[in-house]
């Protein structure tokens, strides 16, 4: 059975080239996708740019993140995310909304959905050959007794709060696997 369900780049922000395949590149890729990237996959993408930088792995991970659709292209994350992560410690206003498209996949080495629906319409959009790298993204928190990560759109501050939480506990579990990954010289 599958798992369950320096240049400008897109968003605006300085970074190295990113390769066209990541068999071109040592560096591990991590994509974090939800609906609409601009509450739970920034804040993730946000909050596991924290930890990488204050890790040893920061060279050898690159991130992002996307929506499955494109309601908020080109926009800023939800300003209660931004709260709850300036709040944290981690400034996420950097990043803009964008779509995911099927290369993703051959670009990340980690295509992290947030939940079920969008973990369906990944699978869907996924070139053959390339199914291992879609995983939910709660997988890498195992503790936290939930398979995904609520969307707080719809709801008051303390649903951004529990996101930050939930993405924080699935963010360093993560970190550990790519650690593992990297020790073991698996980076295709």
């Amino acid at each position: 059975m599958p798992a369950a369900p320096g240049s400008a780049n897109v968003r605006g922000r300085l970074q190295p080239e990113a390769p066209t395949t990541v068999s071109d590149s040592p560096r591990i890729g991590v994509l974090f996708v939800c609906m609409g990237n601009i509450c739970r996959s920034p804040t993730a993408e946000g909050v596991f740019r924290h930890l990488l930088r204050q890790s040893e792995l920061a060279p050898h991970v690159h991130t992002d993140s996307a929506g499955t659709h494109a309601y908020h292209v080109g926009e800023p994350p939800d300003p209660r995310a931004q709260a709850t992560a300036r709040r944290r410690g981690i400034d996420i206003g950097d990043l803009r909304a964008r779509r995911v498209r099927p290369e993703d996949f051959r670009r990340f080495h980690y295509v992290l959905a947030m939940d079920e629906d969008n973990y369906g319409m990944l699978a869907r959009l996924c070139p053959p050959g390339y199914e291992d790298r879609l995983r939910l993204f709660l997988e890498f928190a195992p503790g936290a007794g939930l398979r995904e990560v609520p969307d707080p759109y719809y709801g008051g501050a303390d649903g951004f709060e529990r996101v930050f939480d939930l993405v924080e506990a699935a963010a360093r579990g993560l970190l550990e696997d790519i650690r593992g990954r990297l020790a073991a010289g698996v980076t295709g």
